[in-house]
Order: structure tokens, then sequence, then C-alpha cells
């Protein structure tokens, strides 16, 4: 099986390029030239999004997602409640206010979220299928365990574990699919973390470090996020994503365009896969959010100056901390909410 591509992107992204050295002929007699004033290196920008902050799944049972993540990933449930007015408003999704919610975090890293929102069921939708948010990578630290212990789950297993293909041969990752047709990708590192993209997992199953997006044109969808935040990143390449092929019922050797632009943390990153011709948008009921993956939140250190267009202007939404939300060029919910890093 082919696993997705962005983990040999995301070591091949860092190679620096190498600069060719032209040559010039000099007159024997020819004085030699003045050295040339010293140029400074380029400085490259620090990307606008700084680290994922919060997956959101739309989910028609809520209580289902809690049961699932805390007995078999085991996250812990820190808030549950209803949605606010106020928060589905900047979604753009006015009758999510008043849903219940359930939001989750791993044992290792307790500021980094994954939120399930009810909605009522979307018929007929399959994961995989549609444009925007369609998965969820996570660390984890041991692939081969994790599969073992969630083989006997309700999740249901689409692929792996097995390793990349080399020089990425250390990076080792299984895939499964939750009850509200969530992809859940379960990654690891097992060689050298001094030499990988991948940080190190901080329990057996961690935080989301990517992503997934699926867009209709893979290099638009990068240059806007490279463009409008900075992040760092290449044209999509091609390549084939099996298990999409699969979901799409396309040949396994698809052409699926793939990008990744990175935020300013290490692990924190958006894959861009360009879906074919047969993937429309997200079906979902009106005034409501999306099911499967919804939504990503990213910490921004400031919402100033951004050049997006916002559903709803910025508002408190999280205590004191500024939270907006735009619809990207996939029809993706994105939200940003304020948090400056250090």
């Amino acid at each position: 099986m082919t696993l997705p591509l962005h983990r040999r992107l995301v070591l091949s992204l860092t190679i620096a390029s190498s600069l060719a050295l032209g040559s010039f002929a000099f007159a024997q007699t020819a004085p030699a030239p003045a050295a040339a004033p010293a140029v400074a290196p380029a400085v490259t920008p620090t990307p606008l999004i700084t680290r994922i902050k919060m997956a959101t799944i739309g989910a028609p049972n809520v209580a289902e997602i809690e049961k699932l993540y805390t007995e078999w990933l085991g996250y812990k449930v820190v808030e549950k409640g209803k949605v606010s007015e106020a928060m589905a408003k900047s979604w753009g999704a006015p009758k999510s206010a008043g849903r219940p919610f359930v939001l989750m975090h791993s044992e290792g890293t307790q500021d980094v979220f994954i939120r399930a929102v009810e909605i009522d069921p979307v018929p007929g939708y399959k994961a995989m299928t549609t444009l925007g948010w369609n998965s969820i990578e996570i660390l984890v630290q041991d692939p081969d365990k994790v599969f073992e212990k969630l083989s006997k789950s309700p999740f249901k297993h689409v692929g792996g574990p097995k390793n990349l293909s080399p020089p990425f041969n250390t990076i080792r990752a299984t895939q499964f699919k939750g009850p509200a047709e969530e992809i859940l990708y379960l990654t690891a590192e097992q060689g050298d973390f001094a030499k990988s993209p991948l940080p190190p997992a901080a329990s057996f199953v961690d935080r989301p470090f990517i992503m997934v997006l699926a867009a209709p044109d893979a290099d638009e969808t990068m240059k806007f996020y490279m463009e409008n935040f900075l992040m760092r990143g290449a044209p999509a390449r091609p390549g084939t994503i099996d298990i999409i092929a699969k979901a799409q019922g396309l040949p396994p050797d698809t052409n699926i365009p793939l990008g990744l632009a990175r935020a300013a943390e290490k692990g924190n990153n958006i894959e861009v896969d360009g879906y074919p011709a047969p993937a429309k948008a997200r079906p979902k009921n009106d005034g409501q959010l999306p099911p499967g993956v919804a939504m990503t939140s990213f910490n921004v250190n400031s919402l100033d100056g951004l050049k997006v267009k916002f559903i709803q202007p910025p508002a408190k939404l999280y205590g004191p901390k500024r939270a907006a939300t735009f619809i990207g060029p996939a029809g993706e919910l994105t939200e940003l909410i304020e948090e400056p890093r250090p």
C-alpha cells in the first residue's frame, strides 16, 4: 500500500537548493576585479500561523466520539457544553448554536485539542470523497501497538502499519476511520529525531501535527496559505495515495498532487491533496458544521492585518482570546485563534 507522501515532502522541502557557480575568463594582463560588496543573506519570514490548536469533528453522536477517543486513544475530556450563539455565528453555522460539544486533549499535550460538535446526519457522506478538511494526522509512540489496540475497537482500519519508502523508511504509520467518517493518520518517527521533521510523541497517542486538506487545485491552495500566512512550502508534487483512490473508486495509480505548507512551529503542517474531478464540495445541513473533519483551528500571534475575509469580525470567543473564521479556497472552514507564542 502506498502511504500518503507528505512525509517525503516534509524532508525534501527542507533540503537547501544547490548554488551554481559561474566561471569567468580574464585576459592574462587584466587587473584583478574589485571585491564585490557583501550581500546579506535573505531572511525567511516567520509564518503567521504558528501551530495547530484544534481539530473539530462534525458528528451526529458526540457521546460516541467522546467514548471512543477517551477509551481507545487515551484522550481526556476538559470541557463539555453547548455551542454559544457567538461562536456558531463566527463559524458561519448559526444552527450549531445550542448543539452539544466535547473538548478533549491527549495525555501528552494538554493545550492542543480535538473537539466534536453535534450535527444532524448527512446521508451518503463518505470520508475522502469531498473537498475540505478530510483527515487528522496524530503523533503516536508506536504505530504497531496503536494498530494492535485499535484493531479491537469500533474504529475501522483503512491502512498500514507500514514504513515509508527509503530514504524516509524510519517513518511509520497506520490509518483508521472514526464513527463520524473522520480519518485518523497515526504516525511516528522510529529513527533519529534530530534528523526528522517529526517531533516525538509525548504520549501513546498524542496531538494532531498535520491537518489534511482536499482541494480541487493543490497549487492554488498552497499559494493561498503561503501568500496569506507566509507558510513555508513548495508547489504540489504528483504522486499516488491509494486509500484516497480506493475511497473514490479510482485506479490506485491515479495522480493526486500533494503539497505541504509548514507553520512556524515544528510538527505543525497543512497537507494539501489535489483531489481529482469527481470530488465535489462537502455536503452539509443548512446552518450547521460539515460532517467529518469539519474545521481546523490554528494559532496566530495577532488577527490584525491579515488579508483573509472573515465570516464575522474577530471576537472574544475563548475567554479573553479573540478568534475568527474564514472559508478557504477548497471551501474549508479555518478558524484562527489569537495566542501569542514565544
